[in-house]
């Protein structure tokens, strides 16, 4: 495999789907150079007719939601359903922020002498930066408030899974997008990614991915201060108290960290146990991670498929080797494809690489405390801060607890962690600045004040 293209394998049977070529430097010069004449065009056009373009193109990723969802299932390993639900996530984000260009309201603020208004004007060219877990949902997340605001986007996929991302290229195009404002360019980070850092005509950058490339994108993109918005790892806890509904904490920890086969940044891979009630919450975890149906990702009752590639498979691994603390582990298929049981540890301490490391992969430990106080503490004992889980039937511990975590998206008595029409981000070195919810067009203007000055009548 020549750098200028990437072969894509199935992970799960290790058969090749395509060859994606690359784009290069000079290829991305000239895709930023057609955004900037596109979004000129695109921002003077009417709200209305911005709006109705975001519909026509929501309208495209519907009807072809099964196209969709069979290239992530070939290229990411996503079991079928969850890929169908993602080309839903991304329709239904596009309807949702089809209602921004008419709503972009600024302000009328009182002053003596005049009239002072505010404008939220778009930034202009957007680079998006996208990870390999979830292609087309954060994709999603961050063109289409982009375009909502007035901006052109051009997306860069990662290179193990860009094939839905292409494809919503294409639908973009034929629901009627002006050519150039919204482009998709596979690529190598070093060269497209690295160019919308140090070009200057790319006024933000958006990225999901390692906080470790996030560091270096933020320093970059420093020398023009240049904005961004980055997502960045995780390793949440899902607490469990005393008091807790403990059977359905037990059935539902497993899909809180196994879903997309542990390759998600909001996965509750530490689970936190009031020592109480330790014995018997693991009692009920082992039939419920055994439960797991994990298998071929085209097979309707799949709930968990392969991980995405060969390197990351070993990556996991190691995480996992013979001597592992394993308490008990579910079942995986065997043969071809990058297959990986999911797995609960119990680490001896805290200080244990797999509690204190991003997996990123169907790995869980399992960790006890005394009280409330140390369940927050050991929490908040991370360097990341993205999600969590908190279960209690006591509202006021609920509410204590969610306030004592330092974490941008919690959870009590369920595992939810994103809806586009709320905000979605981190603390600490999870990330910086808030994706989705009904604010996040503005993300990506810049707010104009004006003041008018009026004559007094003499």
């Amino acid at each position: 495999m020549s750098s200028s293209s990437y072969t894509v394998i199935n992970p799960a049977d290790e058969s090749v789907v395509s060859v994606v070529e690359h784009v290069d430097l000079a290829g991305t010069d000239d895709a930023i150079a057609r955004a900037v004449d596109a979004q000129k065009k695109w921002a003077r056009l009417a709200p209305a007719a911005r709006a109705g373009a975001l519909r026509d193109f929501a309208a495209a990723v519907d009807a072809d939601i099964e196209t969709l969802a069979g290239l992530e299932t070939r290229n990411s390993g996503h079991p079928i359903g969850q890929a169908r639900w993602e080309a839903g996530h991304v329709r239904d984000v596009l309807n949702y922020y089809s209602a921004s260009p008419e709503r972009l309201f600024g302000t009328q603020i009182p002053v003596a002498g005049g009239l002072d208004v505010t404008f939220h004007e778009p930034l202009g060219v957007v680079g998006v930066i996208t990870p390999w877990n979830f292609p087309m949902t954060i994709a999603a997340w961050g063109f289409v408030p982009a375009l909502a605001a007035g901006n052109a986007v051009l997306l860069k996929p990662a290179e193990w899974t860009p094939l839905t991302s292409i494809r919503l290229g294409e639908l973009g195009l034929e629901a009627g997008l002006p050519e150039g404002l919204f482009q998709v360019l596979p690529g190598r980070g070093s060269v497209v990614g690295n160019r919308f850092v140090t070009h200057e005509a790319v006024r933000k950058v958006v990225f999901t991915g390692s906080t470790a490339v996030g560091k270096q994108i933020m320093a970059g993109c420093a020398d023009q201060v240049k904005r961004v918005t980055l997502e960045l790892g995780g390793k949440s806890a899902n607490i469990v108290f005393d008091d807790s509904d403990l059977e359905k904490a037990a059935a539902t920890a497993p899909y809180s960290v196994f879903d997309n086969a542990g390759q998600d940044c909001c996965a509750r891979s530490r689970i936190l146990v009031q020592e109480s009630v330790y014995e018997r919450f693991m009692e009920l975890l082992e039939p419920a991670v055994k439960g797991v149906k994990v298998g071929d990702p085209t097979d309707e009752a799949t709930e968990m498929g392969p991980l995405v590639s060969a390197a990351h498979h070993a990556a996991v691994s190691d995480y996992v080797p013979a001597d592992a603390p394993v308490a008990f582990r579910g079942t995986a298929p065997t043969g071809p494809g990058f297959w990986f049981a999911p797995t609960v540890l119990l680490p001896a301490s805290g200080t244990d690489r797999t509690v204190t490391d991003e997996i990123f992969g169907p790995v869980v430990t399992v960790q006890r405390f005394k009280d409330e106080a140390e369940g927050v503490r050991m929490a908040n004992d991370t360097e990341y801060g993205l999600s969590g889980s908190i279960w209690t039937r006591d509202v006021s511990r609920a509410l204590r607890v969610s306030r004592a975590i330092e974490s941008g998206n919690l959870s009590v008595n369920s595992h939810s962690s994103v809806r586009y029409s709320t905000p979605f981000g981190g603390f600490k070195q999870s990330g910086l600045g808030r994706e989705l919810g009904p604010d996040a067009p503005l993300a990506f203007t810049d707010t104009k004040n004006v003041f008018i000055s009026v004559e007094e009548l003499s």
